[in-house]
């Protein structure tokens, strides 16, 4: 049985995060499992303003998505203290993450037998694009 973890803040959930999902349930596999990480509020915070919606509610969101098997929460931003502990075959990445982070990643993954996929990052498919529109300050269509 394959094992993928994937990790999100799903402050504002959107068409992305579910292409995200689906695709990640995917490379699990129909015996696989996809295990989601939601990070904290104050794993967020480490780079990013404060979530809009409670953790509570993003965690009982991301249990309600059918590509789900199991939700976690995430402590940090990293989600290398996740991986350690629960040692999935593969961690979804996204490119807008640093290249360090991602090696690094790597790194942990192939320490414990596993690899990286990375993902393309989709500026149109973004939450905060969505609330920088609902501001106003983003005019795009």
């Amino acid at each position: 049985m394959k094992i993928v973890y994937s990790y999100y803040v799903l402050d504002l959930v959107h068409k992305g995060h579910l292409k995200m999902m689906e695709n990640a349930k995917a490379i699990a596999g129909k015996d696989g499992k996809l295990i989601v990480g939601i990070l904290t509020d104050e794993a967020v915070m480490e780079l990013k303003p404060k979530p809009i919606i409670s953790f509570d509610e993003r965690f009982d969101l991301a249990n309600a998505i059918k590509y789900v098997d199991l939700v976690v929460a995430q402590e940090t931003y990293s989600p290398l203290p996740n991986v350690k502990k629960i040692k999935p075959d593969i961690l979804m990445e996204s490119s807008s993450h640093t290249d360090e982070a991602i090696e690094e990643a790597r790194e942990v993954m192939e320490s414990i037998g596993g690899k990286v996929i990375v993902i393309p990052y989709y500026p149109s498919q973004s939450s905060t694009s969505i609330k920088e529109k609902i501001n106003g300050k983003n005019k795009t269509k």
